[in-house]
């Protein structure tokens, strides 16, 4: 990478940090209109960002952007709009007794920390760079965005709507392949948010490290699906199969196995290949479904389901239109379930990020709850079923960054609940007021009362009577 790119990162930084300290303290109004203009970004030109989100994919639903990375992503900034008065409150705190009595006084001031790195990935390209924005946004911070290169018509376009919509002491974009965004990661913010693969999350963790950035890493996984005896194999199957089948599978809460009973596994993958046929009769001229985002990720995909074939996996390809993909000149890949899933095979060691589906079949659910504590922590997992002692058991058992019952990803776009993982599948969380204390400080203030607290506590040498007598009430 050229140095004149990390110098220009360098001097941006410089400059957000130093307008930051001088506009200290900024009014809540100047915050509020920060969010105005990123909602209006997105308002004025979504339908040319999903426009050209779908020339970065090859195709993808104009409908299905304008929901999953236009609204939803000015929805997360009207609400954050609604309530960041509220969120910005000082909290008061009590203080031991009797100090409240002698006039002494706690609290908690949420200030905002700086500058705020956020590296974007390519699988919803603006709302996981303008999602978290809102709410970096109302904690009082400025922002550095570096988008993904996979998606680089949709960066650029990004870049220059910014340029039009913010000054750059406020708002920036830095577009570049790998080395700009390890540089990136190495850049001294207040904090960084990254999303995307666990692999990366550690090497951005990594950098960050040397100069101690705090982050918040939203990573991935193998999300499991329990099915539960008791469930609806039909309504749960079309479920499972929509968030399978939107973005191609390329998102990372997206069901990546099935758990299902033995004796109802032909039941569970009817289910969900029906739910395929009913929402998408064809694949390859539906603009529906998208492409899988680049060369490289299509062939590993084939990859992962050609080497389960070959350990014994039977391969279920769910084509309901009885399409040509092989001779097709696109990156479209129908939904092919893995029957037969073992350990060994690659599509249940790494996270799939496509439309593959794995099933493996467990006797008792307890063998399905012990499968999944014995690997990596989820982002999502999800349980189907109408089994409340079940289900509570399942949630009570494992461990996840969320959970959605009876249907696959929702708890996302719920933005009241704080978004994250846990330990492989992420640190730290955003939206709701989780995601405003994440990008805020809070700062504890002490306001000490006139009359001389250490004397009368006997913390004041020399030591004698009154300070046996403050050990032994402490000690009480």
């Amino acid at each position: 990478m050229a140095n004149d790119k990390r110098a220009e990162m360098e001097r941006i930084l410089k400059l957000q940090r130093d307008t930051f300290t001088d506009q200290r303290p900024e009014p809540m109004s100047k915050r509020k209109d920060r969010i105005k203009r990123a909602i209006a970004l997105l308002s004025d030109h979504g339908e040319d960002l999903a426009k050209t989100m779908s020339a970065d994919f090859g195709n993808r639903s104009m409908q299905q952007s304008m929901i999953t990375d236009i609204a939803s992503t000015v929805g997360a900034g009207k609400d954050a709009l609604k309530r960041m008065d509220k969120w910005a409150r000082t909290e008061k705190r009590k203080v031991q007794f009797p100090l409240g009595l002698l006039g002494a006084k706690a609290e908690l001031r949420y200030e905002p920390k700086g500058v705020i790195g956020i590296l974007s990935p390519w699988n919803f390209p603006v709302n996981l760079a303008f999602g978290p924005l809102m709410q970096v946004f109302a904690a009082g911070n400025r922002a550095m965005i570096k988008p993904s290169e996979f998606t680089e018509k949709t960066s650029l376009l990004m870049k220059n709507l910014v340029d039009q919509y913010f000054t750059p002491d406020e708002l920036a974009v830095i577009t570049g392949g790998p080395e700009v965004a390890a540089a990136f990661s190495s850049l001294p913010f207040d904090h960084l948010v990254f999303t995307g693969s666990t692999a990366t999350g550690r090497r951005v963790m990594e950098a960050a490290s040397a100069n101690l950035v705090p982050v918040t890493l939203e990573l991935g996984g193998k999300s499991p699906v329990f099915m539960g005896r008791s469930a609806d194999f039909a309504k749960a199957g079309e479920r499972i199969a929509l968030g399978k089948m939107m973005n191609a599978g390329q998102i990372c809460l997206a069901p990546d196995y099935m758990y299902v009973p033995a004796d109802k596994e032909d039941e569970a993958i009817a289910g969900v290949t029906q739910g395929v046929a009913n929402m998408y009769p064809t694949l390859l001229d539906n603009d529906d479904y998208a492409s899988v985002v680049s060369d490289r990720h299509f062939e590993r995909l084939h990859g992962l389901v050609e080497d389960a074939r070959e350990k014994g996996a039977e391969v279920i390809e769910v084509n309901p239109g009885g399409e040509d993909f092989a001779n097709a000149n696109q990156r479209k890949m129908p939904l092919n379930i893995i029957r037969g899933a073992t350990d060994d095979m690659k599509v249940m060691q790494e996270e799939i990020f496509g439309p593959v589906l794995p099933v493996k079949t467990y006797k008792q659910i307890d063998e399905a709850i012990d499968y999944v504590n014995r690997n990596d922590r989820p982002l999502g997992l999800y349980y189907f079923g109408e089994d409340k002692g079940e289900q509570e058991q399942v949630l009570t058992r494992t461990i996840s960054g969320g959970v959605t019952t009876n249907d696959v990803i929702f708890h996302v776009s719920m933005e009241d609940l704080p978004f994250g993982g846990v330990g492989p599948s992420g640190i730290g969380s955003y939206h709701a007021v989780e995601g405003f204390r994440e990008f805020s400080h809070a700062r504890s203030v002490y306001h000490q009362p006139k009359i001389d607290i250490a004397k009368l506590g006997g913390f004041k040498p020399p030591y004698g009577k009154a300070t046996d007598k403050a050990i032994a009430t402490m000690m009480k």
